[in-house]
């Protein structure tokens, strides 16, 4: 089905007219386009899409998701490539894991060809905002659904608001993938529980991880290491998936459970074996045997996959007793580096990757 989008659109003297080319390096996120796309659910479906000007959301202070966290999001990035068309980067894959997380917390899910055509749409009225001569540019995508219903019954909302908005944005870190973080490998916090939300990108899993951040901060590393509840095996890096390499150059990913976001990023390294020309693959790995091997010189590299950063790598470990425990020469490492060239390659169209994985931006009349 194609989405009878309406345009409200800012007049032609309000909006970017020109392309976007910052005359210093952008922050990660913190900058808007002109436009947000808009579509609510009224109890029975999905109804009056639209593309209007960005500005705040009207939701009663009664709302579900403000009471009750019943909301959810993703993280996406567009990039503009050499034949000058924007292009999204597994998109697809974003709605999948939209609608897995909507099943989760009790949100009607949209049909993932309807996210796409709303957010593709946005890009292509917002396309002048992509940050050109930017090192690490990206149009960051940022699609969220929030249950907008009035009521202070503990129970799912019977209206939602689904909103895209896009940020031009430069590297996560904003000395771009130039030097490893340290994580701290905690005990005390966890992540998620067995039975829980932690497979789904809802938003109350990140405001809860924020106490746990500060907490990391506190020892000198950047995030966490998180562990299952009964603290024997890993699980995510902060808000990344975790992965090390052997020192046969072997990619490992923890297996995805209930307690892991499956991250895009990590996904992707499973699947690019032919092109990064390593092996990868998942497994369960205990805390103890990791340490282990890292001490032996068996675990060279390590490291975070995510959206927002695409890899992360990490030197070294901090334990709560204040022990420090580095990884190889506690700096970025070949396949680490191979890695992270790889995908940010395939994403601004300098390498082909694998069909379907980059869907270009129609250009339409609006």
């Amino acid at each position: 089905m194609v989405l009878n989008i309406r345009y409200d659109l800012k007049h032609s003297p309000q909006r970017r007219n020109e392309q976007f080319i910052p005359d210093k390096a952008l922050p990660f996120g913190k900058l808007r386009t002109d436009h947000m796309f808009v579509m609510n659910y009224d109890g029975e479906s999905w109804v009056n899409p639209r593309i209007v000007p960005y500005g705040d959301l009207s939701i009663p202070p009664g709302a579900v998701c403000l009471n009750y966290g019943q909301g959810i999001f993703e993280g996406a990035k567009a990039f503009k490539h050499p034949d000058e068309e924007m292009y999204t980067f597994r998109i697809n894959e974003n709605a999948k894991r939209m609608n897995i997380s909507a099943e989760i917390m009790c949100i009607p899910q949209i049909p993932e060809e309807d996210q796409i055509e709303g957010i593709h749409s946005l890009i292509d009225v917002d396309r002048l905002w992509f940050p050109e001569k930017q090192n690490g540019a990206s149009m960051y995508i940022r699609p969220l659904i929030v249950g907008t219903e009035d009521g202070l019954g503990v129970k799912p909302s019977k209206t939602y608001t689904f909103c895209v908005f896009l940020s031009p944005s430069g590297p996560y870190y904003a000395e771009g993938f130039t030097k490893p973080i340290k994580l701290l490998i905690t005990k005390k916090y966890h992540r998620a529980v067995p039975g829980g939300s932690g497979s789904a990108k809802a938003a109350g899993n990140y405001g809860a991880s924020l106490r746990v951040g500060r907490f990391a901060q506190s020892f000198g590393a950047a995030q966490t290491l998180y562990l299952d509840t009964t603290n024997t095996y890993i699980e995510e890096a902060g808000a990344m998936n975790h992965f090390h390499v052997t020192a046969d150059g072997t990619i490992i990913i923890p297996e995805f459970t209930d307690t892991i976001l499956e991250s895009i990023t990590a996904k992707s390294v499973l699947d690019l074996g032919e092109h990064l020309k390593v092996g990868a693959r998942q497994e369960r790995i205990a805390l103890d045997d990791f340490v282990l091997k890292i001490k032996d010189m068996e675990i060279m590299e390590a490291g975070g996959l995510g959206t927002a950063a695409v890899v992360t790598a990490v030197g070294g470990y901090i334990f709560e007793d204040g022990r420090e425990l580095q990884v190889g020469q506690g700096d970025i490492g070949e396949i680490t580096r191979r890695i992270y060239e790889t995908i940010t390659g395939i994403q601004t169209g300098i390498l082909n990757g694998p069909e379907g994985w980059m869907q270009r931006v129609e250009r339409k009349s609006f």
